[in-house]
Formats: structure tokens, sequence, C-alpha cells
């Protein structure tokens, strides 16, 4: 079974929308007060809940067809780009290291898709 580049490219979509609803989430964790009332009308963790619900939508219609081998791990591209926001938007460090750990996760993707010939 080969898995079709439709079915990657939902699923890497739905990698780089759910790296937006990471951004929801700490936005709305910074401000969040331990009480319910501030749960329930944080706007920012309710977005992030609702962006990582559209993420997953287009994750399930990814892996209807092709190898949940080679597709799962594609999410991982997802922890790419939420680096990248984190700088935009948290200020935070991009280090050697980080850069580092793109390149595996890069590295790592490239030798999967090896195994869809």
């Amino acid at each position: 079974m080969e898995t079709p580049v439709e079915s990657m490219a939902m699923v890497l979509f739905g990698s780089f929308i759910g790296s937006f609803a990471t951004v929801f989430l700490k936005s709305g964790a910074q401000r969040l007060e331990l009480n319910v009332r501030s749960v329930v009308t944080n706007w920012r963790l309710g977005m992030g809940v609702v962006v990582f619900g559209l993420s997953s939508f287009f994750f399930v219609l990814g892996l209807r067809e092709g190898q949940l081998s080679i597709l799962y791990p594609m999410v991982a591209a997802g922890y790419i780009f939420t680096l990248f926001w984190s700088r935009l938007f948290f200020g935070e460090a991009l280090t050697k290291g980080k850069f580092a750990g793109i390149g595996l996760i890069l590295a790592g993707l490239i030798l999967l898709q090896f195994g869809n010939k």
C-alpha cells in the first residue's frame, strides 16, 4: 500500500494548524487563574481546544488512506512550526540545540519516506 501525497499533505496541514493551537493554549495558560470562572471565560484556552479539534479533523482525513507508520510520524512537523511560533509570539530563544532537533526531525521524516516505496 502506497501512501498518497494528498494524505501526507492533510497530515502536515493538520500539524501546522495544531501548532497554532499550542500558541493559544500557552497564551491562555499565562492568563489562567485556578478557579472555574477563569477556565470558562478564557477564550484563548477555548480557541486552543477548537483549533486542536480542527487539526484532528485534517489528521483523520489524511489517515483514511496510506500507511499509519508513514503518516503518524509526520505529526512531528508540528514541533518545527511550534518552535518558530514560540519565538514569534513569546520571544523564546532559538538555540543551536533546537536547530539540531529540527534537523533530526526532518532527517527522520525523509528517511520514513523511503519506507513508502
